[in-house]
């Protein structure tokens, strides 16, 4: 079966930085567009970032664009969202989407918290 599994997330102070990582199984992987949403309590789930099945593509929301970076390697079927900067609007569950032709999966989620 399809699995999604993330894991870095954590509590972080302003200003410091986390490394996420997504580790996919069950699918072929470099087929998959990928992407990074997040959620923060009462709010709706947005796209973070995104990296097309090649890597040669990404996108950003702007309120990540320079402090954000996906990455993903297809020999290790694992997507990576590197983060600097980070600030408390930056506090969210993150999640990993794995897309192709409209099917699409989820990962669990990896709770990430920024404060001081």
């Amino acid at each position: 079966q399809v699995q999604l599994v993330e894991s870095g997330g954590g509590l972080v102070q302003p200003g410091g930085s986390l490394r996420l990582s997504c580790a996919a199984s069950g699918i072929i992987f470099s087929m998959y567009a990928m992407g990074w949403y997040r959620q923060a309590p009462g709010k709706q789930r947005e796209l973070v970032a995104g990296v097309s099945s090649s890597g040669g593509r990404t996108n950003y929301v702007d309120s990540v664009k320079g402090r954000f970076t996906i990455s993903r390697d297809n020999a290790k079927n694992t997507v990576y969202l590197q983060m600097n900067s980070l600030k408390p609007e930056d506090t969210a569950v993150y999640y990993c989407k794995a897309n192709k032709d409209g099917n699409y999966y989820w990962g669990q989620g990896t709770q990430v918290t920024v404060s001081s």
